[in-house]
């Protein structure tokens, strides 16, 4: 706890108002809640490239968003990074009478329908008054496409669903054709966005029925479309030209090239 204890004081020190840092002084919630988001994506990456070392310095990053957040809690009396430890705490033990306690589950089905009831009863008592719904508690911060799942699984769970992936398939078909209805249409902008994110939305169903994380499933295309188009640029610097110097045509034919070579 020492270099945890360390890390509160020198945010302090960094708050403080005669003698702390003028940006760190200017911040808000708000404006670090991006760099937040930002760096559960870098510790996500250091994983992902399987860097023991960058995770380690990534996730003293992440850390230092959450005593930032808890130290700004604090200044207003709200809470402080220890409440923010005690609540996590409670809640995991909470989640966990089995093994904190002497509730035994038949099965990893059962146990994980209590984990669901206890969520589902910690979001109601979070509603003040108002009606509860299956969907509470998913985030609007979240990506997009991870929300889209997470709101679909959540309907999933009371029975809205299709029970086979034809229909799903057959949306996304349907979904097209409006999207194409709209193309053309003069001032048409506003229906073409709605009509682009039923389609993302329907394309996010077909992953879940398929059991393809989204998210990480478009990580990957773009990663894969990053080092294809690296690669045209490879080949066309080597005839002394640029990509804005070539045709689509052939950029196309690099591209198939490259294609070639990684498959």
């Amino acid at each position: 706890m020492g270099e945890l204890e360390r890390l509160l004081d020198i945010m302090a020190t960094l708050r403080d108002p005669q003698r702390g840092c003028p940006w760190d002084l200017r911040q808000t919630y708000a404006s670090i809640a991006p760099y937040t988001i930002e760096e559960a994506y870098e510790v996500a990456d250091a994983i992902e490239r399987g860097d023991f070392a960058d995770l380690r310095e990534e996730l003293g990053d992440l850390l230092l968003q959450v005593v930032f957040h808890a130290r700004m809690a604090e200044e207003e009396g709200r809470f402080d990074f220890h409440a923010v430890a005690e609540a996590i705490a409670d809640k995991l033990v909470r989640r966990h009478p089995h093994v904190f306690a002497d509730t035994a589950f038949a099965d990893e089905a059962e146990q994980h329908a209590a984990w669901e009831a206890q969520k589902a009863e910690e979001r109601a008592a979070k509603t003040d008054g108002a009606p509860p719904s299956v969907l509470d508690g998913v985030a609007r911060a979240l990506p997009a496409l991870m929300r889209a799942e997470k709101l679909q699984k959540r309907a999933a769970r009371v029975g809205f669903d299709w029970g086979a992936l034809e229909p799903v398939i057959d949306k996304i078909h349907e979904e097209i054709e409006e999207v194409r209805a709209e193309v053309g249409v003069a001032d048409n902008h506003a229906r073409l966005h709605e009509e682009v994110g039923d389609l993302l939305f329907a394309v996010t169903n077909l992953a879940r029925h398929l059991a393809v994380d989204p998210e990480m499933a478009l990580r990957d295309a773009n990663a894969k479309f990053e080092a294809r188009f690296r690669g045209i640029e490879a080949r066309v610097a080597a005839e002394g030209r640029r990509p804005e110097d070539c045709s689509l045509d052939e950029l196309e034919s690099h591209w198939d090239a490259v294609k070639a070579q990684k498959d």
